[in-house]
């Protein structure tokens, strides 16, 4: 059977390099006689595997020696309450409301002090990403949050807010590694690796070493202490180690690749077939504000709720698969993350276009 291409947020497309590379592997791990998924996490072989892909991800980011790199489990959602247990000292912090996932991290910041929304796109249904140049960001906040590429909506901090001083948190999970980043411009950054870097399993905290202190807020879990795992160097417990291994593999293939600047115009490349045609189709429309648009996730629709089913169903059939818009907010949305072939999108706009004429 041939591979479809697959458009979806995520669990997302992988290298393919990366799935045979692993395939290969998979009974015998380079001589050592049993998979990656069998070995223990204290052997010196996976010490090796987990050493490897931290070096390889602090190259590709360029990420400071005072920062740590910690593997984590839980998803993203897990960190919506682990960042205020560990950040929120003066029990204030500000969020910059653009989406689902930024929602439900402010909801869940008030649970342990004052979370206060500063600016919100909820108006007009995340369409658009906020003036974010003078909010007004509390004196005592400890940190100010944002997410920065929203994957529902299809939109993305082009330029980070100005956050007065503050420490800026990102929920960068949709994001991560499409592009260059200034990491010393965040005090953490985190993502789920399972749109861009590896399976559903792993999540990538990147934390300033300051940030990481014995004092947390009182009732926090040993596992949700920032400092159990920088201590234990993500081996405190057994880690998701084959997803790991995995994101290690994508880190290989990215170097390879030429790095993140490459990366970038390959996703800026992408992305203008499908805005391109978006914008003079007469039957499809992006959701999004031009200057707002995300380069991961493109929504877009009909108008006609019946016109985009028969859109998903037959679009399926040609093998592209999982077009269908978040539940949230129906239509259509395509992921073109790093692994997604040029040749994907340009698959995806010829369907389009014949979809179009039989449509119209």
């Amino acid at each position: 059977m041939s591979r479809i291409y697959n458009f979806s947020a995520g669990p997302a497309v992988l290298p393919e390099e990366v799935l045979k590379e692993a395939a290969e592997e998979m009974l015998d791990y380079r001589g050592c006689g049993m998979s990656v998924m069998e070995m223990s996490h204290r052997s010196k072989v996976y010490e090796t595997i987990i050493k490897e892909a931290e070096a390889d991800l602090r190259e590709l980011m360029n990420i400071p020696d005072n920062y740590r790199v910690l593997f984590l489990q839980g998803g993203a959602s897990q960190q919506f309450a682990a960042i205020p247990m560990n950040l929120m000292k003066n029990k204030v912090a500000d969020y910059i409301v653009t989406g689902q996932w930024a929602k439900k991290a402010f909801q869940e910041a008030q649970i342990y002090g004052k979370a206060n929304k500063i600016a919100s796109s909820e108006d007009e249904t995340f369409s658009y990403i906020p003036d974010c140049s003078d909010l007004p960001v509390s004196q005592d906040a400890d940190y100010v949050y944002i997410c920065e590429n929203n994957t529902i909506y299809g939109t993305k901090f082009k330029t980070l807010p100005n956050t007065k001083g503050k420490t800026l948190v990102a929920d960068v999970s949709s994001c991560f590694l499409s592009e260059p980043v200034d990491v010393t411009k965040y005090g953490l950054l985190y993502g789920g690796v399972q749109k861009n870097i590896g399976p559903a399993g792993v999540v990538i905290v990147i934390i300033r070493e300051d940030l990481i202190t014995e004092v947390t807020l009182p009732g926090t879990p040993t596992m949700l202490k920032y400092k159990t795992h920088a201590d234990a160097e993500s081996l405190y417990n057994t880690p998701p180690a084959y997803g790991i291994y995995i994101c290690g593999k994508v880190f290989k293939w990215l170097k390879k690749m030429g790095g993140l600047e490459i990366m970038k115009q390959r996703n800026e490349e992408k992305a203008k077939i499908l805005y391109d045609f978006l914008d003079e189709s007469k039957l499809f429309r992006g959701t999004v504000r031009k200057e707002d648009r995300s380069l991961m996730n493109v929504p877009f629709v009909t108008g006609d709720d019946q016109l985009d089913a028969k859109f998903v169903k037959e679009a399926k059939a040609a093998g592209l698969e999982n077009l269908k818009g978040h539940r949230s907010v129906g239509g259509m949305r395509a992921s073109i993350y790093n692994a997604m072939p040029k040749e994907g999108v340009e698959a995806l706009v010829a369907f389009m276009k014949k979809f179009e004429e039989e449509n119209k």
